[in-house]
């Protein structure tokens, strides 16, 4: 949840910028993401224009630049910024993506993804137009080691069917997003997290001889819990009787993903409640009434606990 994440990209809404020179590209493209190196071996001047959306702490930016190389150092890692996945679509030129030991070389239409809290390069060798959308990890509803697999991988060539219609509506940010109202830009973003969550998934299922038989098993724990999140009686217990495993096994399941049933569990209906909350459709229903749609049958313990996880309360939520 947010409380854990170290730091937060603060990208503001932006007409196209224009920006002439290694240094201030360098400045605008770490304060936009995270922190970066960013080198060119060109002598001609360097110029880029950018151009970023924001809705609900995820970051759409569009950049056109002269041929650069992007680090994600373990020096700029120190800095902070980690946390976050970062897709990328490439809308002209080409690029070679290195992370995790796996390399690939990116053209025009190709859409991957990497992860900022361990190193990665991105070499641009020609003029190029690429589009990043930047979020939190725990946005995802797949547990991160899951979707580590995926990094440096061309997520086009693995879901030839799937990831067209993902690339098709991720084009169409910022430029499509920024004149809208902030809780239709919420709907959009959270229509965005679905759309990639779907995506990763397809890919991870449609090659499950060579999947972990434990990854599988929780993948289909996760989607159990997905689809009963707003029953009452969901428990570590019915959760593992439904699969015909031990509570002991299902909590040694979470605990490789790096979490607990509880938590997991806890974290999704929160993120439920959220979206519902930012739904204008939704604007009448009463916070109570949206908590307990989702399984909290206590409203003051509701509030407590998503003001932790987001700052803010329900109320002030919908007033932001």
């Amino acid at each position: 949840m947010q409380t854990a994440e170290p730091q937060r990209a603060s990208t503001p809404d932006q007409r196209p910028l224009q920006v002439d020179g290694l240094a201030k590209f360098r400045a605008l493209v770490s304060s936009a993401f995270v922190p970066l190196k960013i080198t060119t071996e060109r002598d001609e001047p360097f110029a880029a224009r950018s151009a970023s959306a924001q809705a609900d702490d995820v970051v759409f930016t569009e950049i056109a630049a002269r041929p650069h190389l992007v680090e994600r150092t373990p020096e700029n890692i120190a800095d902070g910024g980690s946390g976050y996945y970062k897709v990328s679509l490439l809308l002209a030129g080409t690029s070679i993506l290195v992370q995790d030991g796996r390399e690939l070389v990116m053209r025009a239409g190709d859409l991957s993804v990497y992860d900022t809290s361990r190193p990665y390069s991105l070499l641009f060798g020609e003029d190029f137009r690429n589009l990043i959308m930047m979020f939190p990890k725990d946005r995802l509803d797949l547990p991160i080691p899951f979707t580590e697999q995926l990094t440096a991988v061309s997520l086009s060539q693995e879901h030839q069917g799937l990831a067209p219609v993902v690339s098709a509506f991720l084009s169409q940010f910022p430029a499509q997003l920024t004149p809208l109202d902030e809780r239709v830009r919420a709907k959009l973003a959270h229509t965005s997290l679905d759309l990639m969550g779907t995506l990763f998934s397809s890919i991870l299922d449609a090659d499950p001889a060579q999947r972990d038989p434990h990854q599988m098993l929780l993948q289909k724990i996760t989607g159990y819990i997905d689809q009963h999140l707003a029953s009452p009686e969901l428990s570590p217990g019915t959760i593992a009787q439904a699969h015909y495993i031990s509570t002991r096994h299902l909590h040694a399941l979470f605990r490789q993903a790096e979490t607990t049933v509880s938590t997991w569990i806890r974290e999704r209906r929160l993120e439920r409640c959220r979206a519902d909350l930012l739904d204008p459709v939704l604007a009448d229903r009463t916070v109570a009434a949206i908590a307990s749609r989702w399984g909290f049958a206590d409203a003051a313990h509701f509030s407590r606990v998503f003001k932790t996880a987001y700052g803010v309360s329900p109320s002030e939520l919908r007033l932001s």
